[in-house]
């Protein structure tokens, strides 16, 4: 992973203490996209379980993962997909 995706998540390890966190930079799949850059590092996937979205909907928890990564989705990130569950939701779909 390159600098971006570690900063993303260095900052949501530090932010929402998640039980479970995967960073994977889609990148390549966009190239040539609007946003795109030459040097990659600008479109992710960030799938992040943590107890902090319990009892939230899913646009609240959306909004926790912005807030955390505010800095980045200004400068630097162009496009981010976010798949954000409970410890209980994770467990339940791991079945």
């Amino acid at each position: 992973m390159g600098l971006v995706g570690t900063a993303i998540e260095a900052q949501l390890r530090a932010s929402l203490a998640p039980a479970q966190l995967q960073v994977i930079d889609q990148s390549a799949q966009h190239a040539g996209h609007a946003g795109a850059r030459d040097d990659g590092e600008t479109h992710f996937l960030v799938e992040i379980v943590t107890p902090l979205f319990e009892g939230k909907r899913r646009l609240e928890r959306h909004r926790l993962v912005n807030e955390a990564l505010a800095e980045l989705l200004r400068n630097r990130v162009h496009a981010l997909s976010i798949r954000a569950l409970t410890p209980a939701e994770a467990s339940s779909q791991a079945r």
